[in-house]
């Protein structure tokens, strides 16, 4: 096997004699040593023997030219260099509570979600990344306001002398309109919450409405967004339109609907990052408004504004950031024996990333316990330093060597620490200690690691349902969006194209190829492409902006679907991970803003004439499926391009490039009228502009996909027809 991507130098193999040429040369040799053998033909069994024998020395050459790759592959221990261990997928699970509570409730650190068990495939195991602390919410303030400001300042109090709140924290009092009484696009009003731990919750917010009040809007889309301030901006808060159980707060506009009297909830999904803030006149706490916006085309606006006469809220659950993993703790690696340089294999493997809490205890016989840290390499580690190496993808735990120095080396190095000072250079034992030893009999116990990782861990929504151990009050779980950044372990090819990258870069950020090749590091493997912008394209000073496009799995194409646009969204996981990464590795003064991709999405429709020999439905349906992958992987930011690395930033698609591509396709004889479309999202559907090519920008990618979530799949429109 050879690495083609490498530069090609010149170079001999150590024998280059195929099988023919030794038959030839055996055949040559039989006058000399054979004199009385003269019938050389093929049926003649000494000819059998002789391929035989070049058949077997034709694979010993085989394997001596493999060592040049052998010893290249040395090269790269010699460096440090190890394969990268899968990279875990990363999602969020919501946990949904039997009723409210009346106290802070919490979730703690490595509780187990996983996929259901069937008798073909195993549970897929994730844990929680951190703590969920469940609230209990308390709404202090009712605010309005007649227009939409990205920072809330003129807002109208409607709780203060006009409402009571009663002892279940259910606000109540005379009949209130939300909105003006002739509602306007931009109108909204304001829930603002106490500073109780309510990031990431599930609230439900319960409205008591008038009697026989109208609104005049279609309640099955209400012209209202829920959002919720981030810190950084208004998210959207409200999942699914079913959550919004007052239909838009039209009580009685519907039969099926509920009783105004009664009350109906709305379930929001809380942001992560929900922070106490202070808006208006000295207003603080979480804010959490509902806007009006502009109906759909042919949908009717608020003729009137919806009034309330009560509000309490609740929370009912929480959602928490999980990865895909399983932890283990304690595990006993063994009993250390003195001797430098011993290793022992931890029970799981592939291990992920260290956290604080996950290191190495060391007891000593008779003596307390040790917490040893884990290091790189051993370079900088002196015999009295407690540290180990941990090998991420074999689970190998390593304790220093003891090297034996040539003392020349020693005394030179001496000499240099001493600025040539040669009098007081003493030549001390040529042994050295690269880090401590545990002592002879110490219990090694590893206090905790997570094992997993992988492409599998990408499981869709609505999985993750099964809870590996009870957990009081909780009564289900699940994942409303899919595991997404997961990623193999690296391959020795990938490796031995990452080598030159890291002796070139040397772990630190000065230029655009820097910021790329330390872009996939950090990544682990979640980053499949990044591009550094070219000063020219960044306008401000000291700014570096790197557009980073996510892993993904291309499982879907194999079967004819496209990718949905989602999986391509920057996770904030993800961006975290990478930023941090290059912040440890960039020059000072800099500032590093990771960025997506401007998507955009492409739509072929063509006549294709199919040959002769394919005239029937079943080719040709296989041709029409052949024709989608062969689309759909071309016009792939992952997968695409001519090259097949990914369709190039900012490279236009034009129709020559999908004539050329169908008409590999067996079984196509020509193609007509090849019609190019460009789709754009506008709200909950999908806008097809026909346009003579469809070009992303210089910073964009262009991506034929399929967006299940809206239904509607959009794939090449094929037409067969025989002419």
């Amino acid at each position: 096997m050879e690495f083609k991507f490498l530069t090609q130098l010149p170079k001999s193999n150590l024998d280059d004699r195929t099988f023919k040429d030794l038959v030839e040369e055996c055949i040559l040799r039989i006058p000399r040593y054979c004199p009385e053998w003269t019938d050389y033909n093929a049926s003649d069994p000494g000819i059998t023997l002789i391929e035989l024998f070049a058949w077997l020395t034709d694979q010993m050459l085989l394997r001596f030219n493999q060592v040049p790759r052998r010893n290249y592959v040395t090269f790269l221990e010699l460096l440090g260099i190890r394969l990268m261990p899968p990279a875990p997928a990363q999602t969020e699970v919501t946990f949904y509570l039997t009723n409210s509570l009346p106290e802070v409730y919490s979730i703690p650190t490595g509780t187990e979600v996983a996929t259901e068990r069937t008798q073909v495939d195993e549970a897929i195991t994730f844990t929680t990344d951190r703590t969920l602390l469940i609230g209990n919410p308390e709404l202090l303030l009712l605010l309005s306001a007649q227009i939409k400001e990205e920072t809330p300042q003129n807002l109208r109090d409607r709780f203060t002398d006009l409402w009571n709140q009663r002892s279940n924290g259910q606000w109540v009092g005379t009949e209130q309109a939300l909105f003006d009484e002739v509602p306007q696009a931009g109108n909204c009003f304001y829930l603002v919450f106490g500073d109780q731990p309510l990031e990431g919750n599930v609230l439900s917010v319960t409205f008591w409405g008038a009697e026989a009040t109208t609104t005049g809007i279609n309640p099955n889309t209400p012209p209202r967004r829920w959002e919720a301030w981030s810190g950084e901006g208004w998210e959207p808060v409200l999942m699914q339109e079913g959550d919004d159980h007052t239909r838009g707060f039209s009580f009685s506009e519907t039969q099926q609907g509920p009783n105004p009297i009664q009350g109906a909830d709305v379930v929001l999904h809380m942001p992560q990052h929900w922070p106490v803030t202070t808006f208006g006149a000295a207003y603080q706490g979480r804010w959490l408004r509902c806007m009006l916006t502009e109906p759909l085309p042919s949908q009717p606006p608020y003729a009137s504004s919806p009034r309330i006469t009560g509000v309490a809220t609740r929370a009912i659950g929480g959602t928490i950031p999980v990865s895909h993993s399983t932890t283990i703790r304690h595990e006993v690696v063994g009993t250390s024996d003195g001797i430098p340089g011993q290793s022992f294999q931890l029970q799981g493997a592939p291990i992920l990333a260290r956290r604080l809490e996950e290191y190495l205890l060391v007891t000593p016989p008779g003596g307390p316990p040790q917490t040893w840290r884990e290091v790189i390499d051993f370079a900088e580690s002196g015999p009295d330093d407690l540290h180990y190496t941990l090998d991420s993808l074999t689970g190998v735990l390593q304790f220093g060597p003891l090297v034996r120095e040539p003392g020349q080396l020693q005394l030179k190095t001496q000499f240099r620490a001493l600025n040539g000072q040669s009098d007081m250079v003493e030549l001390s034992s040529q042994e050295r200690q690269y880090g401590a030893v545990p002592p002879r009999g110490a219990t090694l116990v590893m206090v905790g690691y997570r094992t997993g990782g992988g492409r599998q861990g990408n499981v869709q929504s609505q999985t993750l349902r099964v809870l590996k151990s009870a957990v009081p009050y909780v009564a289900r779980v699940t994942n409303h969006g899919p595991a997404r950044n997961g990623a193999d372990a690296e391959s020795l090819d990938q490796a031995v194209l990452r080598a030159p990258r890291i002796l070139r870069t040397r772990d630190r950020a000065v230029t655009q190829e820097d910021y790329e090749t330390l872009a996939y590091q950090g990544g682990r493997g979640a980053v499949a492409r990044a591009l550094c912008l070219t000063p020219s394209k960044v306008a401000e000073a000291g700014v570096v902006r790197l557009l980073l496009v996510p892993q993904a799995d291309p499982e879907p194409i194999q079967q004819g679907e496209g990718l949905a646009p989602e999986i391509f969204a920057l996770t904030h996981a993800l961006q975290e991970q990478v930023q941090t990464f290059l912040d440890e590795r960039k020059l000072l003064g800099t500032q590093v803003i990771l960025q997506e991709p401007e998507y955009v999405g492409v739509t072929v429709q063509t006549e294709v004439s199919l040959e002769p020999a394919y005239d029937n439905p079943r080719a040709q349906q296989e041709i029409l499926f052949s024709l989608r992958v062969a689309l759909y992987r071309f016009l792939n930011p992952l997968l695409g391009g001519l090259e097949r690395q990914g369709w190039p930033f900012g490279r236009p698609v034009y129709p020559s490039d999908i004539v050329a591509l169908l008409q590999q396709i067996p079984g196509v004889r020509y193609l007509g009228d090849v019609q190019l479309f460009r789709l754009r999202a506008t709200g909950d559907t999908w806008l097809r502009e026909r346009v003579p090519m469809v070009d992303p920008g210089p910073l964009g990618l262009v991506c034929s996909w399929a967006d299940s979530r809206r239904r509607s799949s959009h794939i090449v429109n094929l037409i067969n027809r025989e002419r």
